[in-house]
């Protein structure tokens, strides 16, 4: 079965804003872009993300997490059906400070995909990817597809359901 894109953006909005007062929507991580190898998200600027009261920079840990999610889900679109790919490895080179009051936009892509490893890289910018606040390369796994049917399988029962409703 071929990767359905737009069925994992839904998937991946539902991930992002399901669960309230969890690190996705405290962080206001969004999903932009989605395409084949390719993923773009968005992080506004939020009090909650301050690194330092002083200056108002964001924590590096707000910048990682959107990083590696961004990855992770470019990742996913490396596969044939819906699914997650967990970490691996994550490398992070912060290049400056990330400007208080800006968003915080990540541009990932799949540029190697093996039989158990889907390798990725990225840039956290604020629309500029000339002037990119860090960079990320990630490996992630990529699983059997027999081990998300249930995922999948409540996923679409899920999304069956709510287009009936309505």
């Amino acid at each position: 079965m071929a990767l359905d894109l737009e069925e994992l953006r839904r998937f991946v909005d539902v991930v992002l804003s399901q669960n309230e007062g969890d690190h996705f929507n405290t962080l206001g991580i969004r999903v932009e872009d989605v395409a084949l190898h390719r993923v773009r998200m968005s992080m506004a600027y939020g009090e909650q993300l301050i690194g330092d009261p002083d200056t108002g920079v964001l924590h590096g840990g707000a910048i990682t997490t959107l990083l590696d999610t961004c990855c992770g889900f470019a990742a996913a679109t490396a596969l044939d059906d819906l699914g997650m790919t967990p970490t691996i490895d994550l490398r992070i080179d912060y290049m400056r400070a990330a400007t208080p009051g800006k968003t915080v936009y990540a541009d990932a892509e799949v540029y190697r995909v093996s039989s158990s490893v889907i390798f990725t890289r990225a840039l956290a910018h604020h629309g500029d990817t000339s002037r990119p606040v860090a960079s990320a390369v990630g490996n992630f796994f990529r699983m059997e597809a027999a081990l998300f049917e249930d995922l999948r399988r409540e996923f679409r029962a899920s999304e069956a359901a709510e287009r009936a409703a309505q």
